[in-house]
């Protein structure tokens, strides 16, 4: 039991600290997408960390099987350095016990990731994809802030307000728009200030696609063609501009959004690739777990992280086998039937070929007869 504690402790704080940097990197490079985003008017910055929490879910079902396939790695070539693993044979602990006590850390962490991959991480998607086309709906008017020039109609003009309140109404608005094709070479320049905008939505529209209305209060509209001086001043009590259509809602959510009791009911291939490679990720962490331990086997001359590179190529090789099963699945070129169990058994085979490989051969003791007598 002192020997499990002991491993336990070294498997679990190196999982841990992989981990987080694991984490850290998906997530930072996310954050900078969204903060693009964001700088841009296409997000609101409010919704960043909750984009960012509802993917956290699907982050740990890829980053928790490689963070322990690592600390197995790490942990064992660390016992092998140190000698630790030549006095744990010493006092009569084998490798082969070893290793069940690493599989049962295994089992654990597959739990973790079943959980994850059937459960929360559908979940957080289906929620992530709700804030995505909730961003998507937002009209141009809700997209502007306060003291920045911002594009309008698709390019077509730009918009300016010096104040936006709370209910998204602006002051001191500032519109400028091009009348005409873009092929005119004397396209006129329509330029309007106002003192109030807001926002309206024509009525009878569709609540999926609304036609949605910039509606401007005492203004002056100026209109003519750059260099000359034929221009239109007009003064308004009221002026109304159609701003860009919001896109559709997208009705079908991702594959990875759908709930797991969704794709057990369904025939379709895609749905049915998605629902095996969610039952893939948890055997995959059995599987590493073989392999981690023959491939951390090392020497002072090849050090700690002498096998580390193939270790991760091998892991990878394995993760893009199944990609490519799935593919293959979705594709209907290998049946639903087949699932993607030879991939798994082709580096289960491997791993049993890895553990044997390395078993030290038991001494022979060769008899042989001369004048003295009987010598070994």
């Amino acid at each position: 039991m002192i020997i499990f504690r002991y491993l336990c402790r070294e498997i679990l704080s190196a999982t841990t600290a992989v981990c987080v940097i694991l984490l850290l990197v998906l997530m930072s490079g996310r954050f900078v997408k969204y903060l693009a985003k964001a700088v841009a008017g296409d997000m609101e910055s409010s919704v960043i960390f909750a984009m960012i929490g509802y993917r956290i879910p699907g982050f740990l079902e890829l980053t928790l099987p490689l963070a322990f396939f690592l600390a197995v790695l790490l942990s064992f070539g660390r016992l092998h350095i140190q000698n630790e693993m030549s006095v744990l044979k010493a006092c009569g602990i084998s490798e082969k016990r070893l290793m069940g006590y690493t599989l049962v850390l295994a089992m654990f962490f597959a739990v973790i990731t079943a959980w994850l991959s059937l459960s929360v991480a559908p979940s957080g998607m289906a929620k992530a994809e709700a804030l995505q086309q909730a961003e998507k709906q937002r009209s141009e008017l809700d997209k502007l802030m306060p003291k920045k020039f911002y594009s309008l109609s698709g390019g077509k003009g730009v918009t300016y307000a010096e104040g936006v309140t709370e209910d998204r109404e602006l002051d001191e608005v500032f519109l400028a728009m091009a009348v005409g094709s873009e092929e005119e070479s004397n396209r006129s320049l329509v330029l309007v200030l106002a003192e109030k905008g807001r926002q309206k939505q024509a009525e009878g529209a569709s609540a999926d696609a609304p036609e949605r209305y910039l509606v401007l209060d005492k203004g002056y509209r100026i209109e003519g063609i750059p260099g000359q001086n034929n221009y239109q001043i007009t003064y308004f009590e009221e002026y109304g501009s159609r701003l860009k259509d919001s896109k559709p809602i997208d009705k079908a959510p991702k594959t990875d959004a759908i709930a797991t009791q969704t794709l057990l009911d369904s025939d379709d291939l895609e749905l049915q690739a998605t629902l095996q490679w969610r039952l893939s990720i948890p055997l995959l962490v059995i599987v590493v777990t073989l392999l981690a331990v023959p491939l951390s086997r090392t020497n002072n001359r090849q050090g700690r992280f002498g096998k580390l590179l193939p270790a991760i190529v091998l892991y990878f090789t394995y993760l893009v086998s199944l990609n490519a099963m799935r593919g293959a699945i979705e594709s209907g070129s290998v049946p639903v039937s087949v699932t993607m169990l030879p991939v798994h058994f082709v580096y289960l085979s491997l791993a049993l070929v890895l553990l044997r490989s390395g078993r030290p051969k038991k001494p022979r003791i060769v008899m042989s007869a001369t004048d003295d007598g009987v010598q070994a």
